[in-house]
C-alpha cells in the first residue's frame, strides 16, 4: 500500500495550492475560452461540421486542445522544481518515485476535468446539448488522455532539466501542428489530400472525433472505439517514459 500511500501525499502537496488560489484554474481556461468565443459563432453551416449547432462541435476539439496545453503545461512546473532544487529535497524522502509521478499527474487530471465542466456550463446557454451518457464517456477519455499528456511532459521536463530551451521548443514545434492537424479548429474534410492523410496518422484526430461522437450520443459507435483506443495507447506510452524518467532522475 505505501505507493498508494505515497502517490495520495504527493497529489495532496501538488493540490494545495490549488485550492489556495482557486484563480489560477479560470486563468489556465483563458485561451480555451478566446477560441470559443472568436470561432464558434464563425462555425455555424460550415460543412464538416455535422450540420447542429457550432458548440456541439467545437466544444469537445476544445476540450482536447485544453488537455493537450494544460496537461503538457505541467512539466514545466517540474522543470521549475529541477532547477530551483525544491525536487532534489523530494528524491531524497522514502517517497516511491513512480507514486510521485502518479500523484503529480492525477493532480492535472482533477484540474483538467474541473476545468472542462466549467466550460460546458458555461456554453450550455448558448445551445450545447451534449448527451449525458455520452458527457460522462468524454470526460472519461479526456481523463485517459490527459494522463498520457502529463507523463509525456514529465519525462520531458527531467530530459531537458540541463536545456530548458528544448523543453519549450518541443512544446511550441509539436503541440500547435498537432491541433491544427486534428482538425480541433476547422473540419478537415476540405483541406487538401495531404493535409487529409497528415490527419488521419494523427492519433488525437481519434480523441477528438471520439469526443465529437460522445457529445453527440454515439457512445457505441466505430469513433468512440478508435478514440478509445488512441487515449489508452498514449496514456501507456506516457505513464512507461514518465516512470522510467522519475526513476533514472538524478539529483
Amino acid at each position: 500500500m505505501k505507493p498508494v500511500t505515497d502517490a495520495g501525499t504527493v497529489f495532496a502537496r501538488e493540490m494545495m495550492p490549488t485550492f489556495r488560489n482557486p484563480i489560477g484554474i479560470l486563468f489556465m481556461m483563458a485561451e480555451p475560452a478566446v477560441f470559443l468565443l472568436l470561432f464558434g459563432p464563425l462555425l455555424s453551416g460550415m460543412p464538416g461540421t455535422g450540420g447542429g449547432t457550432p458548440w456541439e462541435w467545437f466544444v469537445p476539439g476544445i476540450l482536447v486542445m485544453l488537455a493537450l496545453f494544460g496537461t503538457t503545461g505541467a512539466g514545466y512546473s517540474l522543470l521549475v522544481e529541477l532547477t530551483g532544487g525544491s525536487l532534489e529535497r523530494m528524491l531524497v524522502t522514502p517517497l516511491n518515485r513512480t507514486a510521485m509521478l502518479i500523484g503529480r499527474t492525477l493532480k492535472e487530471i482533477v484540474t483538467l476535468l474541473l476545468q472542462a465542466v466549467l466550460i460546458v456550463l458555461v456554453v450550455l446557454p448558448f445551445g450545447l446539448r451534449p448527451h449525458p451518457v455520452g458527457l460522462a464517456a468524454a470526460l472519461v477519455l479526456l481523463a485517459t488522455f490527459g494522463t498520457g499528456l502529463g507523463g509525456l511532459a514529465f519525462a520531458l521536463a527531467i530530459a531537458a532539466r540541463r536545456q530548458q530551451e528544448l523543453f519549450y521548443g518541443v512544446q511550441q514545434v509539436v503541440l500547435f501542428p498537432v491541433v491544427l492537424i486534428a482538425g480541433v479548429l476547422l473540419p478537415t474534410e476540405a483541406a487538401p489530400g495531404w493535409l487529409r492523410a497528415l490527419s488521419r496518422v494523427n492519433p488525437v484526430t481519434y480523441v477528438v472525433d471520439a469526443e465529437r461522437a460522445l457529445f453527440r450520443g454515439d457512445v457505441w459507435s466505430a469513433e468512440v472505439v478508435y478514440g478509445l483506443a488512441a487515449a489508452a495507447g498514449i496514456a501507456a506510452a506516457g505513464l512507461a517514459l514518465g516512470t522510467r524518467a522519475m526513476r533514472r532522475a538524478t539529483l
